[in-house]
């Protein structure tokens, strides 16, 4: 549940507060008319998304095993590769998003047209809900319990809208920049489970037969029936045996993600003050 609670919280998060920026904005100036358009195009790219998890739910259990095998190798390299631009980009520009949002708000507004406003919001939605919908199939299919992993989701993103409400009615503030890293570095363990996951399915597909010696014998700590078991295969995805391949993969995406997103980031440096004029 973890997990999928944490992508569908920070997916959740980053649509969220793009709509709840530019209702916000929309109700401050007035312009109502186009805040029922935004909810329109808003409601419009959570359904495709819907129908994009369902396609590919129903698509991977309808193929032979083999071929399932290969079709989750896929969807959960393009899952890492989604998360990790999401991870990167949000990292370098979640503390001026609202500035940035605004800006092109009122450039929309100052143009007598609504429509660019409408088509952020719902661009926002079908990016954030595609990549969470790719995200939590790739995820959910190797959890240990598909109802579980879906609740997991589902209370994520209702924290999320809730949240996001609480931003259009101009009662909740944080900081995003935190909230972001602190995110990002769990979901960079996600992921890099998931790369285990890819290499391990890749495995079982037929793609990848280099690196198949047992690594590390982890039977002792993965007892699988526990907690923790559920706990570390289910959030870092750690086997009981991972072989060569699933480690060497797991360090090669983890530790430089890591560094990256917690390496600090500082503001602008103050100007320097002038030196004292002489005899002052």
């Amino acid at each position: 549940m973890i997990p999928t609670l944490v992508i569908g919280l920070r997916e959740g998060i980053e649509a969220s507060l793009i709509v709840g920026i530019i209702a916000a904005f929309l109700g401050r100036n007035g312009r109502r008319d186009a805040l029922r358009q935004v909810w329109i195009g808003v409601a419009v790219a959570v359904t495709v998304c819907l129908a994009i998890g369902i396609g590919l739910v129903t698509l991977s259990r309808e193929l032979p095993q083999q071929q399932q095998e290969a079709m989750e190798t896929v969807i959960g390299a393009l899952a890492v590769v989604m998360v990790t631009g999401m991870i990167l980009w949000m990292n370098k520009h979640a503390r001026g998003m609202k500035r940035e949002l605004e800006g092109q708000a009122a450039s929309a507004l100052a143009q007598g047209s609504a429509r660019a406003l409408v088509l952020m919001a719902f661009l926002a939605v079908l990016r954030e809900g595609f990549e969470t919908a790719v995200f939590l199939v790739s995820v959910i299919q190797n959890s240990a319990s598909v109802g579980t992993g879906t609740t997991g989701a589902l209370i994520g993103i209702a924290i999320a809208v809730v949240i996001g409400y609480g931003i259009y009615r101009g009662g909740v503030k944080f900081n995003m920049g935190r909230f972001f890293k602190i995110t990002g570095l769990v979901l960079v363990l996600v992921a890099a489970g998931l790369v285990m996951t890819v290499a391990h399915t890749a495995h079982e597909a037929g793609w990848l037969d280099a690196g198949q010696s047992q690594a590390l014998d982890l039977s002792w700590l993965v007892r699988p029936g526990t907690v923790l078991s559920s706990l570390l295969t289910g959030v870092l995805g750690v086997q009981p045996g991972p072989t060569t391949a699933e480690v060497t993969v797991w360090l090669v995406y983890a530790l430089p993600m890591l560094a990256f997103v917690a390496w600090p980031r500082g503001g602008k440096r103050p100007a320097p003050k002038p030196a004292a004029a002489p005899g002052s």
